[in-house]
Parts: structure tokens; C-alpha cells; sequence
């Protein structure tokens, strides 16, 4: 019932998002009939019940003004949405058919995933009222792309939370999921075909600007305290809240912290959290937004657990250290897990949360390490530890001066550093890693294709001699060889030789400028109007 309270306060919120955004001249606001119906064919294109899809949406449309593509897009959003709690109250219904903690996990995975993909449909629609005709920025475009994107994967990692068990209820949920991921990418596709436009970088910021720590001009809202906080060793009497095992904080465990962090919030909230072993799992939900945590630097303030899927876990939650809510910053803090490669998929960090950034953060584990699960996501002077898929997900993250680190796997076992999981062409996620190290102490492959679409670009990153001469691994025979985009621009290492390089069509040799300044903060994380108020250092575009 609260997803349904929430979804028709937005509808009363925001009424009439289609008369305030307009498209380009080709598509007037007063469509022929025939070119609606065209489109709202699209929007139901490839749904299994297409009469009800057809009926939902043309019953939105009569709450609006002239038909348009703008109005057909709402319609189409506003169906999935509905779509989506259904999803929803479903799985509330099966779970009393669960039979193993396993599956029960899974369930609640999925509605929690679920709930990520209304919250992601409902700020689009609500993105789309800020849209004007001559002034569409590229901060708006990035967010609708990147709300879009992480909705449309959500199901998908419902679907492999059921991974281990017989299978069995997942029958019963699949269909509902399917309707909704459908519904997604047909809107996604309609956006992105209709609403493209060149980009244009934000104002104020040039696309070689560098911010540092030292130079940095913070925004007006930004305390004193964050500040402080952001250049220098931070000390409890700045924070919102402090974070000691020895009792000479306000807490002494994180999750004490947290649970009294206001939610929802606009201004930031900061813990500094003491140097120490914290051994807890750490789950920041959805409404716990803006939190900014800081600890005494890497190796001294860490977070460690050792969930696994061996234990009975889902992927999803095994993380040490998983946040969900918007704009969350880390600095100097350790995220371990230390279940070892044995047990298999053993996640430290996992990130959802859009516009977040990790700064002077050491990542470790094994499998799995890192789960760039959703949104947009910077990493900086980080350190990520691992074997296999160590860095995988289907959020868009740059890793900027970063060094990776890997570790013995289990015999037969072959060392991947990515597994990205883009599984549209039309979603905006990938993987850049720049300006980095890849520091591997066994033989290790740059990535493999987990979905479709997979992406992944390496930038002015040095590679030593165990990366092996031909770069990348199959994920399965042939598998999305065709359509991933793999790109390497300007390397250098004894790791780093193209020419025993793959030969599938989706690898590229990057040689030009621009192609690889598509994968740079500014143009593939819109970073330009959003980083600047975390105050952690980044390069814009390309470095020199």
C-alpha cells in the first residue's frame, strides 16, 4: 500500500509533466492519429498481453492535453509504474510459499529491487517537467538516461537472486517481471530516440578542468564543517556524529549511527567513524540520502564481515557495505570481505546510489568484490582487491587514479577484473577505468561480457606483464562478441601491447581523442554538475 501512496502523491505532485516538455520541430505537440498510434505501439511493443498495454496507456492519455510524444511517454511511465507495484504486491503474496531461507532472501531482493525501479520511474517523470524547449541540459538528459537504465536492470537481478535454489517459485514471478522489463526498455528506446540530442557540456566546467582538494571552490549550501572534513583529517567535533569502538564517540558501531541519521535529507550528514575494526554488514536503504561517512584513512578504519552465497545468501546481499540512497560520499575507509575464494560470490561494497562518490576507499574480497550494481558512480585513488568479476554490475563508473589489485584464485580458475552488465544499447551504464593501475600479480583478463551490451573502456591506465597478451575472455563461446563495446586508449605497461589483442567486433582500439572522451566524468557521468559538490578531486576529460 505505501508504493501506491507514493506513486498517486507523484501523479498529484506533478500533473501535467507532458505540457511543459516539448521535442524537436520533426515531432510537433499535435500528432496525426496515425503517428500516435505508431507510438503507442512502440510503447507496447514485444508485451506479452498487448490489448491491456494498449488499453492502460490510451487510458493515461486521456488524463492529459493534445496528444504528443511527450504524452505518450508519460503514458507509457505511468503504466509501467502501476505495472511495477503489481510486481510488487505479487511477491508479497508468493512469499508464503517460500520453503528455504534462500528463496525468502530472494523474494525480498526482488521487492526491494522492484521499489528501486518505481522510485527510478517516478523521479523520471518528474525530471521530465524541468525539461524545457531550449533549455534541455545534458544534466537533465543524463538523468532520465541513468534512472532509466537502472530500472530496466533491476528484474534481471531479481531473477538471479534464485540463483541455487530449484527454480521453483521464480516461475511464478517471472512473467510479472518480464512485463515490466519489456515496458522499460520500450520507454527507454522511445526517450532515447526521440530526445537525443548532441551533447553539450554543463556551464561553468570545461572538459580538461581538474578539481582538487587544494583549488576547489566549494558550492554556497556546502558548512564549514564539510569542508574541513573534505580537506583534512577529519575530527569528531565537525561531524554530525562520530563513530568509536572505545566508546569516545556518540556510537560505537556504524549502524547506531545510521539508524539515528535523519532520512530524506537535503543537507549532508557526516560521521566521521574512528579508526578501528567494525565487524558489521551495513545495508544504508533508499531514504537514508546525502550521508557522507570518513574514517582515518585505509587500513584504519575498516568495515568487514564475511557473508557468501556458500551460506545461503543472494548475491545482492552479501555485501559488507551496501547503500542505496542518493548522493552518499566515503572517504579514507576500508569495505572488506573476507569469506575467501571458496565460497564463491562474497561482495564488499555494493552501490545504488545515483551521483555517489568513493574517495581514498580501499574495496576487498574475492569474487565479486565490488557490485557497481545501478546509477552513476566515481571512484577516486581507491584500491579494489580481487579474482574473479571483482568489479561487475551495470551502474556507469569511472574509476579515476585507482589502483587494482589481484589475488590467487582457486585452481582452474581464471583472473577477471569486469563483468559489466549492460544489457540494452540504449542504457548509459559501462565501465571507464582512467589514469589507473592495474597492478595484477596473476594472469588476469581486463573483462568479460556478463550481459549483452557489456561495456568497459581502459584510459591512460598502466598494465603490468600478467595481463594477458589478448586482453579479454569469452563469457560463453560466442556470446555478445557482436554487440559489446570494449575499447583501450592509450595504455602503457608491459601489459598493455594491442597486438595480441582480441579480434571480436565489439573490442576497439580506441586512436581518436573524442571517441574516448565519451567515457570521461564529464560526458558519461554528467560529473560536471554533480561532483563538484561532493569536493573530491576529479579530471573533467581526458588528462594530458
Amino acid at each position: 500500500m505505501a508504493f501506491l501512496v507514493n506513486f498517486l502523491f507523484i501523479l498529484v505532485l506533478f500533473p501535467s509533466f507532458d505540457k511543459v516538455l516539448s521535442f524537436p520541430d520533426e515531432f510537433p505537440s499535435e500528432m496525426q492519429t496515425q503517428d500516435m498510434q505508431a507510438l503507442i505501439a512502440q510503447a507496447c511493443m514485444d508485451i506479452e498481453n498487448q490489448n491491456s498495454c494498449l488499453t492502460n496507456i490510451h487510458n493515461e492519455l486521456t488524463k492529459t492535453g493534445p496528444p504528443s510524444p511527450t504524452s505518450v511517454i508519460n503514458a507509457a511511465l505511468r503504466t509501467t509504474i502501476n505495472e511495477a507495484i503489481g510486481a510488487i504486491n505479487n511477491m508479497t503474496k508468493i512469499s508464503t510459499f517460500s520453503v528455504n531461507n534462500r528463496e525468502q532472501l530472494a523474494i525480498e531482493d526482488c521487492k526491494e529491487l522492484l521499489d528501486f525501479s518505481v522510485s527510478e520511474l517516478a523521479w523520471s517523470l518528474g525530471e521530465m517537467r524541468r525539461i524545457r524547449a531550449g533549455d534541455r541540459t545534458a544534466q537533465y538528459e543524463g538523468n532520465l538516461e541513468a534512472w532509466l537504465s537502472a530500472a530496466l536492470s533491476n528484474q534481471d537481478t531479481c531473477i538471479e537472486g534464485f540463483e541455487g535454489t530449484d527454480r521453483r517459485l521464480e516461475s511464478y514471478i517471472s512473467g510479472s517481471l518480464t512485463q515490466v522489463t519489456q515496458l522499460i526498455s520500450n520507454v527507454l528506446s522511445l526517450y532515447t530516440q526521440l530526445n537525443r540530442l548532441p551533447f553539450r557540456p554543463p556551464r561553468n566546467t570545461t572538459l580538461h578542468e581538474t578539481s582538487t582538494d587544494e583549488s576547489l571552490e566549494f558550492p554556497e549550501w556546502m558548512t564549514e564543517a564539510d569542508q574541513e572534513l573534505l580537506k583534512s583529517k577529519p575530527r569528531g567535533t565537525v561531524a554530525d556524529a562520530v563513530v568509536a569502538l572505545d566508546g569516545s564517540g556518540h556510537y560505537r558501531t556504524i549502524n547506531e549511527a545510521l539508524n539515528a541519521a535523519p532520512s530524506h535529507s537535503n543537507r549532508r550528514h557526516v560521521i566521521y567513524v574512528k579508526k578501528g575494526i567494525y565487524k558489521e554488514n551495513v545495508d544504508m536503504k533508499k531514504k537514508m540520502t546525502n550521508i557522507m561517512i570518513v574514517g582515518d584513512g585505509i587500513g584504519q578504519t575498516i568495515i568487514t564481515s564475511n557473508r557468501n552465497f556458500m551460506q545461503g545468501w543472494t548475491t545482492f546481499r552479501t555485501a559488507t557495505f551496501a547503500v542505496s540512497g542518493k548522493g552518499f560520499i566515503a572517504k579514507d575507509m576500508t569495505f572488506r570481505n573476507t569469506a575467501g575464494p571458496v565460497n564463491h560470490q562474497a561482495v564488499a561494497l555494493r552501490v545504488d546510489s545515483d551521483q555517489s562518490a568513493f574517495f581514498r576507499c580501499s574495496v576487498e574480497g574475492h569474487q565479486d568484490t565490488l557490485y557497481a550494481h545501478s546509477l552513476r558512480q566515481f571512484y577516486r585513488e581507491c584500491e579494489i582487491y580481487g579474482t574473479i568479476d571483482f568489479i561487475f554490475g551495470n551502474g556507469a563508473a569511472v574509476l579515476q587514479n585507482c589502483k587494482i589489485y589481484t589475488r590467487v584464485p582457486l585452481p582452474l580458475q581464471k583472473v577477471t577484473i569486469t563483468a559489466q552488465g549492460r544489457k540494452s544499447p540504449h542504457q548509459s551504464t559501462g565501465f571507464t577505468i582512467q589514469d589507473s593501475y592495474v597492478l595484477a600479480s596473476q594472469p588476469t583478463y581486463l573483462g568479460r561480457p556478463w550481459k549483452q551490451y557489456s561495456r568497459t573502456v581502459y584510459i591512460n591506465t598502466y598494465m603490468s606483464s600478467m595481463v594477458q597478451p589478448r586482453g579479454w575472455l569469452e563469457w560463453l563461446g560466442n556470446f555478445a562478441l557482436d554487440t559489446l563495446w570494449y575499447g583501450e586508449y592509450r595504455n602503457y605497461g608491459p601489459g598493455s601491447s594491442l597486438a595480441g589483442r582480441v579480434n571480436w567486433p565489439g573490442y576497439h582500439v580506441i586512436k581518436d581523442a573524442s571517441t574516448a572522451g565519451f567515457f570521461t566524468v564529464n560526458r558519461f557521468l554528467n560529473g560536471g554538475s554533480w561532483l563538484p559538490r561532493t569536493g573530491i578531486k576529479f579530471t573533467a576529460g581526458l588528462s594530458n
